[in-house]
């Protein structure tokens, strides 16, 4: 489904400050999998997503997604295809429009603009349907602007946004890192659902270990732009925190209170 092949990376290059990320990076990713990453700050996490939704440009390497190169198309030109989430849940949503509207641009992603009325009464009731079961009573504000919902509802608002046409790839840049306990587990608990119900083929970044491990059928872990750690099946349910920590620690990384944890 994704192959990141042999790609570099480096900022500032040819100066004082250049700051190499990658250097012949490899990673495949097969149909459905739902991968978990976890590494310190600075092991190249955010830039691996990033280099695969088009923010940054590869220096050298290839990226193919569902059997086609798109190492050299644009940010939106990938947005057609590739749904994210991000950390900050202000980036997901448009403040100044309702949750009925925001859905409704959403369903609309990559199609051709037509002067048909952007939102019909039959969406309305889907919207309410599909925003019923997260429990935060979405459904009745359809009306009301996403600028006045809770960082949380907005995360499962746009969570929702991004798979409402299915992705052929998930992106998650530690989408519940700025929520509270309580609420990242709904989010999460909401993301398990989604992918499930699409069978989706999901990256997912946290500083969260016991996440990490809770969740999807594959981990990676990552140092210093290399990954030192790649398991799955019955050797990702069986590794605990502490075969983490300890591989961790070995590798020289820094850890952090976010990656114990949950």
């Amino acid at each position: 489904m994704l192959k990141v092949s042999n790609v570099s990376k480096a900022f500032n290059a040819g100066t004082p400050n250049e700051k190499v990320v990658f250097e012949d990076l490899s990673l495949h990713i097969r149909p459905h999998d739902f991968v978990t990453v976890i590494g310190g700050n600075g092991s190249g996490k955010s830039t691996l997503l990033n280099l695969i939704a088009g923010t940054y440009a590869v220096d050298k390497g290839k990226i193919e997604l569902n059997g086609r190169d798109i190492t050299h198309l644009k940010e939106y030109e990938r947005a057609g295809f590739i749904g994210r989430v991000f950390q900050d849940p202000l980036m997901g949503t448009c403040s100044d429009l309702t949750i009925q509207e925001n859905l409704s641009i959403a369903k609309r992603k990559g199609a051709k603009r037509t002067l048909r009325r952007g939102l019909t009464e039959s969406e309305r009731k889907e919207y309410a349907k599909l925003l019923e079961p997260l429990g935060l009573g979405l459904e009745e504000r359809l009306t009301a602007k996403v600028g006045l919902l809770s960082g949380g509802q907005r995360q499962a608002l746009t969570l929702l946004m991004a798979t409402l046409v299915k992705p052929e790839l998930l992106l998650l840049d530690e989408h519940t890192a700025a929520l509270d306990p309580k609420t990242a587990r709904k989010v999460l608990e909401l993301t398990q659902q989604r992918v499930e119900e699409n069978q989706l083929t999901t990256l997912m970044i946290t500083h969260n270990m016991r996440d990490a491990l809770a969740y999807g059928n594959r981990l990676i872990m990552m140092s210093e732009g290399k990954i030192i750690l790649d398991i799955s099946g019955e050797e990702k349910k069986k590794a605990t925190v502490k075969d983490l920590l300890d591989l961790f620690e070995k590798s020289n990384g820094e850890i952090n209170d976010q990656m114990f944890l949950s």
